[in-house]
């Protein structure tokens, strides 16, 4: 865990890259019970080449050893397979280790609502960064780029921008895709893959990664060592999310939610061991910029 922190805090510079290991460790699962009279095996053959595409690919040019590989999770609720297309839901969940402890972070935690994607069994999953070759491996690399991303930015100052970068070119591919999700016009309160790339490299959202760099490298993982002065780096970061809610850069702020998505129920944990005048700043912030969760947060005070 160290190596890969170091690595990540001096943005893999420092070293000569000899040598490939791939950045994902990835559950794929694939819940099928809402399909009825179909072949099981499809299903299974389907989730055994989804997790060789995620886990067996390199997706940058850095060096990962076995245990610094990142933790993700995909669930695939399908619920329509007709002929070799299927439809249904994805949940993407990832997190990554805090220092000096044996606790795991979310970092991502996202539900995309509406996936439809060909698969014909036993058919290879090409994937090429500079064309469309299909749905289902655009989402997938998609999602590893973004998941990548994430973990970069919560451990080296915007360190995941060329992560999501190669996002935003899948996005620009996949403008001739038939399949929803990918075009600006097609969201819903802003809320799909092309708005969350859009929100992540926006600069009116540059406080939000700011906050993912100085939440996580500056407060939780000092905690264990430093309690106090790590709980008060992880308030303080909050206030950069505060900021981007009252500047308003959009009327719908999708990555705000799907960072609340992430991090509501670790706030109320965190912060209800804080001392009162702590637990009430920090209490009155997130009821303020995720109003949807203010009983929760009222908790951080009554604990």
């Amino acid at each position: 865990m160290f190596l890969r922190k170091f690595f990540l805090s001096v943005l893999f510079t420092a070293f000569a890259i000899n040598g490939f290991s791939q950045e994902l460790r990835c559950n794929i699962q694939i819940v099928s019970e809402a399909i009825q009279g179909t072949n099981k095996r499809v299903f299974e053959t389907l989730q055994n080449a989804i997790f060789e595409f995620m886990n067996n690919r390199n997706w940058t040019n850095h060096v990962y050893s076995s245990q610094e590989r990142i933790e993700c999770n995909m669930m695939f609720n399908l619920t329509d397979h007709t002929g070799d297309v299927f439809k249904g839901t994805l949940q993407i969940q990832s997190r990554r280790p805090v220092f000096n402890s044996s606790y795991n972070t979310t970092l991502f935690n996202y539900l995309d609502q509406n996936i439809t994607f060909t698969y014909v069994e036993y058919e290879p999953l090409e994937f090429n960064e500079s064309n469309y070759t299909s749905n289902l491996t655009s989402l997938l690399a998609y999602y590893a780029l973004v998941v990548i991303g994430l973990d970069y930015d919560s451990f080296s100052y915007k360190g995941g921008t060329e992560l999501f970068r190669k996002a935003e070119i899948v996005v620009n591919n996949a403008q001739q895709a038939v399949e929803k999700g990918w075009k600006a016009f097609e969201a819903s309160n802003n809320r799909n893959r092309y708005w969350l790339v859009q929100n992540l490299l926006d600069e009116k959202y540059s406080p939000v990664r700011d906050f993912l760099f100085k939440y996580h490298r500056l407060g939780m993982d000092v905690l264990a060592d430093k309690t106090t002065q790590g709980r008060d780096e992880m308030s303080e970061s909050i206030r950069l999310l505060q900021q981007v809610y009252r500047q308003k850069p959009d009327p719908y702020m999708h990555l705000l939610q799907v960072i609340f998505d992430s991090k509501a129920d670790e706030w109320v944990n965190l912060f209800s061991g804080s001392f009162p005048e702590e637990k009430n700043r920090v209490m009155l912030m997130l009821k303020e910029i995720d109003p949807s969760n203010s009983n929760k947060y009222q908790k951080i005070v009554q604990n």
